[in-house]
């Protein structure tokens, strides 16, 4: 780790990636190798269903590339790694995130997502890191309704599923770490994402795969609740502009400016694959739903120079044609 001595840009040298096979953690190792400046990787996972190493395979001859299956709540394990790879920066992606699965069985997301961030959290404090970045979600928050404006960085944690709830616990506990023990934290907090890699149990995959193989799309509700989306790419670059030019003890929102209705997400999809609405089916709406989503991300536009650039149009085109042409992939993933 190296401070920029001109502007005090903060330049990563050998990170350690949690959950770097899941959705937006792999994604963001394909961000860091397209800037070829050569950081070393080193992705910790523990490859549950929702983590799926080819999404990365292509960089497993890579010498600055490592893979290390393990549980972040296994302190023996992260231990035995920081202890080989000496890492300057964490980056923690590792979390349970579905929130029909933490309805279902909430222990899981509280043992992962605080508990092990309590551990990585000490570990990082205990081999002297020189950043620690906690990946967060706006769904920390809670909902809003329609008249209300966006949520900012300040704004009331009132978290409305055992998932949320989870994160928002983990985000408060980096915080105090940061407070009483020095951690050199950044937390980041962002709107729904889509792209590739993302696992079919989410909204916008599951609408395209259930297109594709013309199944019913089940809609919680009357499908009115109202997402703000961001493509994967455009939250990676936030990311990484948070890691480098965020300020410790600091939350970043990083939002996509695209609120849509989900009903609406479902029949732009169908629409681009030209195939009837039939296929939607409304189902009992989910217990404790949140109504609308949405995040003010005017400081990191401000503090990071940092706004969207994928168009949602654009975007999802992109999206749809990388599921039509990676069904194997699709096929690939587990339960």
């Amino acid at each position: 780790m190296t401070l920029d001595s001109q502007n005090s840009t903060y330049i990563p040298r050998r990170v350690l990636i949690t959950g770097g096979c899941g959705f937006i953690g792999s994604n963001f190792i394909h961000y860091l190798f397209s800037l070829k400046n050569k950081i070393e990787i080193i992705n910790y996972d523990l490859l549950t269903y929702a983590g799926n190493k080819k999404n990365l395979e292509e960089l497993d001859y890579l010498d600055y590339y490592s893979f290390v299956k393990g549980d972040i709540r296994d302190k023996d394990s992260l231990s035995s790694v920081f202890k080989k790879f000496k890492p300057d920066t964490v980056i923690n992606f590792a979390a349970e995130t579905h929130v029909d699965r933490s309805i279902k069985d909430p222990n899981v997301f509280l043992e992962t997502n605080i508990v092990g961030t309590n551990i990585l959290a000490i570990l990082s404090l205990e081999f002297g890191v020189g950043r620690f970045v906690q990946i967060s979600t706006d769904e920390v928050y809670g909902d809003l309704t329609d008249e209300e404006s966006p949520f900012t960085e300040s704004s009331m944690i009132k978290p409305s599923s055992p998932y949320a709830s989870s994160k928002a616990s983990a985000d408060l506990l980096i915080l105090s770490f940061c407070r009483t023990f020095g951690l050199p934290a950044i937390i980041t907090r962002c709107s729904n994402n889509y792209g590739p890699y993302q696992h079919i149990e989410k909204l916008i995959p599951k609408i395209i795969n259930n297109s594709i193989n013309r199944e019913k799309i089940p809609i919680y509700g009357t499908g009115n609740n109202i997402r703000d989306w961001i493509h994967v790419f455009d939250h990676c670059r936030g990311i990484f502009s948070a890691l480098t030019d965020g300020a410790i003890g600091q939350v970043y929102n990083f939002g996509g400016n695209c609120e849509i209705r989900n009903i609406n997400i479902v029949k732009r999809i169908l629409s681009c694959l030209d195939i009837s609405e039939n296929l939607i089916e409304f189902v009992e709406d989910r217990l404790g739903h949140d109504y609308r989503y949405a995040v003010d991300s005017s400081k990191s536009l401000k503090d990071l120079n940092w706004r969207p650039k994928i168009s949602f149009e654009e975007g999802i085109d992109e999206t749809i044609k990388w599921y039509q042409s990676n069904e194997d992939w699709i096929a690939g993933l587990g339960d």
